[in-house]
């Protein structure tokens, strides 16, 4: 599924060279359940960039279903990350006068698939909100905020779940109730990548890759 080899990402800040990614290999397989962790700084969200198509590496490869996106141009990208890659974020990122399912509903529309509502509410019933299918942003709980993300992130069928701190901004209990539903989510087959720098969340995932300075420096699982 997923395989990046030698991935190298530096800035310049203040005339000095900063190596986010510094030699970064590994491979990722369809169906597994992984957390990369770290300090902050310790460039796993240089990484999570690069995996969501969202940044590119200066050098080095990253295939994807078997295609090499590390060189792909602007367009391409986008609609891979439309296609084939599914987001959640510590932030919810809901638009904030749209209805649940007018949220959930936005990648299909982009995407121009004609079956938006229907696959919509289908995912927001999977993750237990089929009766907040109606309700904006501001008349939902955190929790089920961050449900309606990963309605979102999941209803393209992606081949990928990119979840960026998904229980940040949440309390203990629901944090427990959202990785319960990822979890769910991962023994339904799908590939689920988890950015986090909490250690009892990595413990959820069967794999780990722990990075610091740019590299990963101790490996869990397959």
């Amino acid at each position: 599924m997923i395989s990046a080899e030698h991935l190298v990402k530096t800035y310049n800040l203040g005339g000095s060279i900063i190596r986010a990614l510094d030699d970064v290999s590994f491979e990722i397989k369809d169906g597994t359940m992984t957390a990369i962790t770290g300090a902050s700084g310790s460039g796993k969200s240089t990484l999570m960039n690069v995996l969501g198509c969202l940044d590119q590496p200066d050098s080095g490869t990253y295939t994807l279903g078997g295609e090499d996106v590390s060189k792909l141009g602007k367009d391409r990208l986008a609609e891979i990350r439309n296609r084939r890659i599914g987001f959640i974020f510590q932030t919810f990122n809901l638009l904030p006068r749209m209805s649940a399912l007018e949220n959930v509903e936005l990648p299909l529309l982009y995407a121009g698939r004609s079956e938006a509502q229907a696959a919509a509410e289908a995912a927001l019933r999977t993750v237990g909100l089929g009766d907040r299918m109606y309700h904006e942003p501001n008349q939902l709980s955190g929790g089920q905020r961050q449900r309606v993300s990963i309605a979102r992130a999941i209803v393209s069928n992606p081949d990928i779940v990119l979840a960026d701190e998904p229980t940040g901004n949440l309390d203990s209990k629901t944090g427990v109730e959202i990785m319960a539903l990822l979890k769910a989510l991962h023994e339904q087959k799908r590939t689920i990548i988890i950015v986090t720098h909490d250690p009892d969340i990595a413990q959820h995932c069967s794999n780990e890759l722990h990075m610091r300075d740019g590299q990963i420096v101790e490996r869990r699982g397959t």
